[in-house]
């Protein structure tokens, strides 16, 4: 008796258990929903890029020397030729007086060589060797003066000092840009663009920029040139930007660059994370349709689609990869 109740109560069981396990598998999968719907696109290529002056120069020294002078002009307006700092020069005066010593008896050795000469008690190569030695010294001291003038930093051009580094009493070192000389407007964004994408980037296209100063603004500029040979160890091409002249954005800032190499209006979309290749699930009733799609524009959010579903579909997103097709669903709006 006891054996009958107790193989009747694993049969309850058994059947309690199959019964849950067919309502885990049977049961419809939960999925998000979106609506197609119509809207714009854009196919972007995207870099990075800063801002700078359209005209403008660096002035760093070519010698390796103490500040002794400057002056103090930041964002003051200078001429061409003017004086923005001096290096100390004492060490290369010396070597100009050294020389200019030199030169002085070279010029008494010569003019000696020169009366003997017409006395006929000087040879010929005697009086060719001074002109020589002479000739020699004068063209090094007329180096060491160019020399000198590069002991002076002066402004290659007419505008703004838009920056200044260093200090007197500091040494300038090779190559250090102490002075940015050029004209606040008009502007430009110097961009990197891959070389998988230059080919889609022509002159005259919009551009869409975003800075982190001015968030949520819409920041415009159009391609304005290419550089004709990329970089090979970055395999990049810059990319210059033409700024309009109320542009916020500022010298030195750093910008992402999106270049609008085409558009659509008011064409159907779908998000990007509804699709996979070119395939997309439809929720039909209760139950998800695989449906292929033939797309155009693909962006981050979302993608253009030509044919495969209709407008006011509800699409799977994100894409469900391990749903099957005809697979029972319950929908929740997105």
């Amino acid at each position: 008796m006891r054996l009958r109740r107790w193989i009747a109560g694993m049969a309850i069981v058994a059947v309690a258990a199959g019964g849950a396990a067919a309502w885990y598998f049977l049961r419809p999968a939960p999925v998000s929903v979106v609506t197609a719907k119509r809207g714009d696109a854009a196919e972007i290529v995207y870099a990075s890029g800063a801002v700078e002056p359209k005209t403008w120069a660096k002035v760093a020294p070519v010698v390796r020397e103490r500040i002794i002078e400057q002056c103090d002009c930041e964002g003051s307006r200078v001429e061409r030729g003017h004086v923005l700092a001096k290096l100390n020069d004492s060490e290369a005066k010396a070597v100009l007086g050294e020389l200019e010593a030199r030169r002085a008896l070279a010029e008494q050795e010569f003019q000696r060589q020169t009366v003997l000469a017409q006395k006929n008690a000087a040879s010929q190569q005697a009086l060719d060797r001074a002109r020589s030695e002479l000739s020699q010294i004068e063209a090094q001291l007329a180096a060491q003066k160019a020399r000198l003038e590069t002991y002076i930093l002066r402004a290659p051009s007419p505008g703004v000092v838009l920056r200044q580094d260093g200090e007197v009493g500091e040494i300038a070192e090779l190559g250090t840009v102490l002075f940015w000389v050029g004209e606040p407007r008009p502007l430009r964004v110097v961009a990197d663009v891959n070389e998988e994408d230059i080919a889609r980037v022509e002159v005259g296209q919009r551009v869409l920029l975003r800075a982190d100063a001015f968030l949520g603004q819409n920041l415009e500029a159009a391609v304005d040139s290419i550089t004709p040979k990329g970089d090979p160890t970055t395999k990049t091409y810059r990319v210059y930007l033409h700024l309009p002249d109320d542009t916020p954005l500022r010298i030195g800032m750093s910008t992402d660059v999106n270049v609008v190499t085409r558009e659509a209006k008011n064409v159907l979309l779908i998000p990007s994370a509804a699709v996979q290749g070119n395939d997309v699930f439809v929720v039909q009733g209760d139950r998800a349709r695989r449906r292929e799609i033939r797309a155009g524009i693909r962006g981050v959010d979302g993608v253009e689609v030509w044919s495969g579903i209709g407008e006011q579909e509800r699409v799977v997103s994100p894409y469900p990869a391990d749903l099957a097709d005809g697979a029972r669903v319950a929908a929740r709006e997105s």
